[in-house]
C-alpha cells in the first residue's frame, strides 16, 4: 500500500491534481501495482480525504461547505494523551517522531490528529517509522501544503545514509 501512496505523492504534486478514484485505479493498474495494493491505498486515501476535509486546518478547495470539524482547536497548554490502542499501534518511535514534529511547530494539532487517524488505519503493529513518514507526507499533501525543506529532508532522507558532523 505504501508504495502506491509514494507513487501518488510523487506523480500528483497536489491533492487537487489527483484524478478521480476510478481513473487513478486504472492508472495505478497500468503502472503495474497489484489490485489488492491499489484497493487498500484507495480506501486509505478516501479516509484521508474525509479526515482532512473534516479537520479545522483544511484550507483546500471545496465543492460544498465542509461539515463541522471533528477537532476543536486545543488550548496552547493542553497535552495530547495517547490511549493504549494508539500507543500499541504507533509504538514509541512513531510517537516520539510525532512529538518531535509537534514540538518544532511544524505539525499543528489538526494535522497531528489526521496523521494519527491515518496511522491507526495503516497496517502493521507497530507502524514502521518509515511508513509514518509517508503518512505525514500524504497528510501535508491532502492539506495542500508542503513541509519546510528541513522537515521534508527528515521525512524523505534515509537516516542510515546520513553522515554525522
Amino acid at each position: 500500500m505504501f508504495e502506491v501512496l509514494v507513487f501518488v505523492y510523487e506523480n500528483y504534486y497536489t491533492g487537487d491534481s489527483c484524478p478521480e478514484p476510478a481513473h487513478l485505479e486504472r492508472k495505478l493498474s497500468a503502472v503495474g501495482f497489484e489490485s489488492d495494493e491499489i484497493g487498500d491505498a484507495l480506501d486509505w486515501l478516501n479516509g484521508l480525504n474525509t479526515a482532512a476535509r473534516n479537520s479545522i486546518g483544511f484550507s483546500g478547495p471545496s465543492q460544498a461547505a465542509p461539515p463541522e470539524p471533528w477537532l476543536r482547536e486545543p488550548s496552547p497548554t493542553s497535552v495530547r494523551i495517547y490511549p493504549p490502542a494508539e500507543q500499541d499501534h504507533l509504538g514509541p518511535h512513531c510517537l516520539g517522531f510525532i512529538n518531535f514534529l509537534e514540538s518544532t511547530g511544524v505539525l499543528p494539532a489538526s494535522m497531528r490528529e489526521v496523521v494519527i487517524d491515518r496511522a491507526m488505519a495503516a497496517p502493521g503493529e507497530p507502524v514502521a517509522l518509515d511508513d509514518l513518514k509517508i503518512i505525514i507526507l500524504m497528510v501535508y499533501w491532502s492539506f495542500g501544503q508542503e513541509p519546510d525543506a528541513l522537515i521534508l529532508d527528515e521525512l524523505c532522507a534515509d537516516a542510515s545514509e546520513r553522515v554525522a558532523h
